[in-house]
């Protein structure tokens, strides 16, 4: 009686592992490729999948993208600078069966191809270049992965230049090229403003030579904007030649007019006592 129920409940438990080895789950983002005695049966699609223990190995590969950082490589560019560049990128596998059967491991692979890939593309740009036309040399790069991760199912979808690092000598040529840069622009924006300011000074001499009083109403708006910050002494510049040509024929007017005015003025003559002589006296003789 108690034979029955041990091969009975033998049975179950074996059954229970069998079917515990026999089922396999494939999530939503994966692929399953199925090998029965090493070789490729197909793919399993998402879900419940069964197989045959001993006899079936079913190889899950992933279908999302995956975020690989190269690291940095040291790398001297067309015009012999040494520089280290590190850079991401992303790929995915889109054929599950060449991802498993056409390499062994597909990041390492990537990584390694990446890493040279990198150094070549950059090695034969200039450091500006490298500087100014990241984008040109992420394309090229993602380019080049494409066609050789192709045979592996896997694509490049996209490759960025995370981080240059320079020498500290490069930084300094570069701060003090951009300060003379600045320096340069600087000044051709003050000659601009000089040459503008020269040509409406120009014009408005001319207006003023057309008409005169401009230029005193000119001072004496100068004078209100000086006394608006109440000076006890304002030092005001007056037109110099016009001031000498004007006080010079004033002071030729008063001329003539004092000498057409005053008279002359009469001499008179005063004639000076003598005493009286006697004989024994001689005469005095007069005193000039």
């Amino acid at each position: 009686m108690q034979l029955p129920l041990i091969l009975l409940a033998a049975i179950v438990v074996l059954a229970l592992i069998y079917l515990s080895r026999s089922l396999r789950i494939v999530t939503q983002y994966e692929q399953g490729v199925l090998f029965r005695l090493g070789k490729i049966q197909g793919i399993r699609k998402p879900g419940l999948a069964v197989i045959v223990p001993g006899v079936d190995v079913l190889r899950r590969v992933s279908l999302r993208i995956v975020t690989m950082p190269i690291q940095s490589q040291g790398i001297i560019t067309r015009d012999n600078v040494s520089v280290d560049v590190s850079a991401v990128a992303y790929y995915r596998v889109v054929d599950a069966v060449k991802s498993v059967v056409a390499i062994e491991n597909v990041g390492a692979a990537i990584n390694q191809i990446a890493q040279t890939t990198l150094r070549k593309v950059v090695g034969q740009h200039t450091l500006d270049q490298t500087l100014s036309e990241t984008d040109a040399i992420n394309i090229n790069i993602r380019e080049i992965l494409d066609v050789a991760t192709e045979e592996w199912g896997v694509v490049v979808t996209l490759v960025e230049l995370k981080d240059i690092q320079l020498p500290d000598s490069m930084k300094r040529a570069m701060a003090r090229q951009a300060e003379a840069e600045r320096e340069k622009r600087a000044k051709i924006i003050a000659a601009e403003g000089e040459s503008l300011a020269a040509a409406a000074l120009g014009e408005a001499s001319d207006v003023m030579m057309a008409h005169p009083l401009a230029l005193q109403l000119r001072n004496l708006q100068s004078l209100v904007e000086i006394g608006v910050d109440k000076n006890t002494t304002v030092v005001f510049p007056a037109p110099l030649m016009s001031t000498i040509g004007e006080l010079g024929a004033f002071l030729a007017r008063e001329t003539a007019a004092g000498a057409s005015i005053t008279p002359h003025a009469p001499t008179t003559v005063t004639k000076a006592a003598v005493p009286p002589t006697n004989s024994h006296t001689p005469p005095l003789s007069p005193v000039k």
